[in-house]
């Protein structure tokens, strides 16, 4: 941006749909959600970490994925709950930019590994027998570090482009965080060239990524198909189902929100679809993860609950057996 809109421009106001009298409300929601999100999420890498059976190139993946939600959720979370508690609506012009370079950044991050995780599980379910030739650690590190090239290419492109750009008098943002197209939409300036690259990157980073998660669902269903059994089917969903739950919550935000442009969206229907993928999924994936994962709450036993507890519980079950209701646990 030149220096004279730098100099007009130094600061924008985010307009939230929420009342006065409700911002303690919504402000205790948001933190409760952003320590689960930072406590969960670095509990999965946690116990990826400690326990050697877990060292699989799904949870190399999946231990990337928790890191880059925390990141992802650190974005916006701890700026808008700041904001909230000052009753300061505004951030820096600089914070801004800032702001919008790491959104993409670990959005993009995002989609690479979820995409990563289901060809993960293309390999295992479809191709067994070379799965530990194919997804090899070279391969799994390769993938991460070109995910990480190609979202911080794109993030930096955008930025780039959006400091070209001047801004008019009116510098309120009708969203909890710098969204790049409600910041398109403050400019006076021509932003075809913007939502050129918008429409070109969205096509490569987040409809590609999908497309080649459905492709790859669609050869482990057909593979389920060719052998039908009802243990095969089972372990299947069980494998799957945790990350197509992810997949369902993360891109059916998206694409709603900025592929599926509807004539009767509101702003306040543009935030709640934001906050589904920006917030809330990063909360629910160690909870759907952990809970869906034997290997998961095996290693949360082992190497969270302390051996001390333990064996006092055990001990209590031998003294009295009329404790242990479920005696199959």
């Amino acid at each position: 941006m030149r220096m004279e809109n730098q100099s007009s421009m130094s600061e924008f106001l985010l307009g939230l749909p929420i009342q006065p009298e409700q911002q303690c409300g919504f402000f205790c929601l948001f933190l409760g959600m952003y320590l689960t999100t930072v406590l969960g999420n670095l509990l999965i890498v946690l116990l990826i970490r400690l326990d050697s059976l877990l060292h699989t190139p799904m949870c190399f993946f999946l231990s990337h994925l928790a890191l880059t939600d925390v990141s992802f959720s650190s974005v916006t979370v701890p700026t808008m709950l700041m904001n909230m508690q000052t009753q300061h609506l505004s951030i820096s012009y600089k914070r801004c930019i800032s702001q919008t370079y790491s959104f993409i950044l670990f959005a993009d991050l995002d989609s690479f590994l979820i995409t990563s995780m289901a060809y993960d599980r293309y390999v295992a379910i479809c191709h067994p027998l070379h799965y530990t030739a194919i997804m090899s650690h070279g391969l799994c590190v390769m993938l991460v570090l070109g995910a990480w090239v190609i979202a911080s290419a794109c993030a930096l492109l955008h930025t780039f482009l959006l400091g070209q750009l001047s801004f008019c008098a009116d510098n309120t943002i009708t969203h909890f965080f710098c969204d790049l197209a409600a910041l398109l939409k403050l400019s006076c300036s021509d932003t075809s060239l913007n939502k050129l690259v918008i429409f070109t990157a969205g096509l490569a980073v987040i409809m590609l990524p999908f497309f080649c998660i459905l492709a790859s669902y669609g050869h482990i269903g057909a593979t389920i198909l060719r052998v039908p059994s009802t243990k095969g089917v089972c372990k299947t969903l069980s494998t799957c189902g945790s990350h197509l739950s992810m997949v369902t919550l993360y891109y059916g935000a998206i694409i709603g929100l900025y592929f599926l442009p509807s004539s009767n969206n509101t702003n306040k229907k543009n935030i709640i679809a934001s906050v589904i993928y920006t917030v809330v999924t990063p909360m629910l994936n160690p909870f759907i993860y952990s809970l869906r994962n034997k290997d998961m709450k095996r290693a949360l036993r082992k190497h969270i609950l302390p051996t001390d507890i333990y064996l006092y519980f055990k001990t209590q079950l031998i003294l009295f057996p009329q404790l242990n209701v479920n005696r199959n646990y």
